[in-house]
């Protein structure tokens, strides 16, 4: 006769709790792993985008400095390459993906957006001095959008390179110097900075430059007045 192995109460109750526990555990890994929100990117959040364009910003300036080095573009680079990886960890603590990359659009034609003021000119020089009128339209007009307090660079966004120091920006059509003021017409806050070096960009604002005309949370300005003062 074969003898069955029958389990006390203790040993069943045992069992029992053994097997909730391991069920539980494993409803615990399912809930954690569903509650954990999704990476972005630059297609579904603003935030992401405004750091891709600034990442992709500053690479392109290290592939211009690489393309046509100087004295100077080995510390450029260096410095660049430090703000790319801040801008990666931002990237990580804003649930962004790590290193995207992206552009933002550049005015090919800055000087164009102004020129529209110019038919109202016509009519300042007197009769009397008709010989006048065609040297006067030509030296207002010369300057187009690049004119001191004019419009340019329309329709580029503004976004941030990175780096520290008092409020400053970097371009890649105006020279060390020139005085931008930059507009967000999101909230109407402005703020004036002089160019101190190259970028991928009409105006990338550093970022101090950029606190000043950001909205909260946001890396990007996408409706921006760019203007040259000086």
């Amino acid at each position: 006769m074969s003898r069955r192995r029958t389990l006390s109460p203790k040993k069943k109750l045992a069992l029992l709790v053994s097997a909730a526990a391991v069920a539980g555990g494993g409803a615990f890994v399912m809930a954690t792993t569903s509650n954990a929100a999704p990476v972005q990117n630059a297609s579904n959040s603003t935030v992401c985008q405004g750091l891709a364009t600034a990442l992709g910003n500053n690479q392109t300036f290290i592939d211009g400095q690489r393309a046509k080095p100087d004295a100077q573009s080995q510390a450029r680079i260096a410095n660049r390459e430090a703000v790319i990886a801040q801008i990666k960890v931002q990237q990580a603590a804003s649930n962004c993906q790590v290193g995207e990359s992206a552009q933002g659009p550049q005015a090919a034609q800055p000087a164009q957006p102004a020129q529209p003021a110019q038919p109202a000119q016509p009519a300042k020089p007197a009769p009397s001095a008709p010989g006048k009128q065609q040297t006067t339209p030509p030296a207002q007009g010369a300057g187009g959008g690049a004119a001191t307090g004019r419009q340019v660079c329309a329709g580029s966004t503004v976004t941030l390179s990175g780096e520290g120091g008092a409020p400053a920006a970097s371009s890649n059509q105006f020279p060390a110097g020139t005085k931008l003021k930059v507009t967000n017409l999101d909230n109407n806050k402005s703020t004036t900075v002089q160019v101190t070096s190259v970028s991928g960009s009409c105006a990338l604002l550093n970022n101090a430059a950029f606190e000043q005309v950001r909205e909260p949370g946001k890396f990007l300005i996408r409706r921006a007045l760019i203007e040259k003062v000086g």
